[in-house]
């Protein structure tokens, strides 16, 4: 039988699905907090993996020269391009139980992907969605310095502090927000503002 997706992770593909199928046209050219990309571009990101075979995926390595985020931005491009929202939607909807995790992670480093891409089109379209807590719960336990250092977010002298979860990260003065918006912070997004309080939010919040 093959393998299916992690239940935390086939349960936010699910409920971004919810969340997506009721969108229109103009939500779908919302800026997201990916810099670059609106709405859509993030769905056919997350999405790459149900549609690309290994050689494909090779192939768009090597024509970016071995940068995975050059490589990224370009298929979702082309398959922004290529495909209408319904078809990016429904390979997110045919795909929920789809195994796909990054190279070398686990269901934490799948779903801390869909988590954050989620929240990327969700804080950027001000829709108020909570990710459940033991989703959170299994990310916030799972962090890794390697990880973190993937996004390069400058957290020199700032102490996030979950005011929603027994958690924080990093030693200084303390910004305070949600598990959820902490996460964004620890994966180089810049959040709309008074989504964060503290002396050095405004490091992190557009438009400060």
């Amino acid at each position: 039988m093959p393998k299916s997706a992690h239940p935390y992770v086939a349960g936010e593909r699910r409920d971004l699905l919810e969340v997506l199928d009721r969108l229109d046209e103009r939500q779908w050219d919302v800026a997201s907090l990916c810099e670059g990309w609106r709405i859509r571009e993030v769905l056919a990101h997350t999405t790459t993996a149900f549609r690309y075979s290994i050689p494909r995926l090779a192939l768009a390595m090597v024509k970016a020269r071995g940068d995975i985020n050059r490589a990224s931005d370009a298929c979702a491009r082309a398959d922004t391009r290529a495909l209408s929202d319904a078809e990016l939607l429904d390979s997110l909807r045919t795909n929920i139980e789809h195994p796909w995790h990054p190279p070398g992670d686990g269901p934490e480093g799948t779903l801390f992907h869909e988590v954050v891409h989620g929240l990327d089109m969700t804080v950027a379209l001000g829709i108020d969605r909570t990710v459940p807590r033991e989703r959170i719960e299994m990310m916030i336990g799972s962090l890794q310095p390697k990880a973190i250092d993937f996004f390069g977010a400058d957290l020199t002298g700032v102490r996030l502090q979950a005011d929603d979860h027994d958690w924080s990260y990093g030693t200084g003065s303390t910004v305070t927000g949600s598990a959820q918006h902490l996460l964004l912070v620890l994966a180089g997004r810049t959040l709309p503002p008074g989504l964060l309080s503290g002396e050095q939010s405004g490091r992190f919040t557009a438009g400060a």
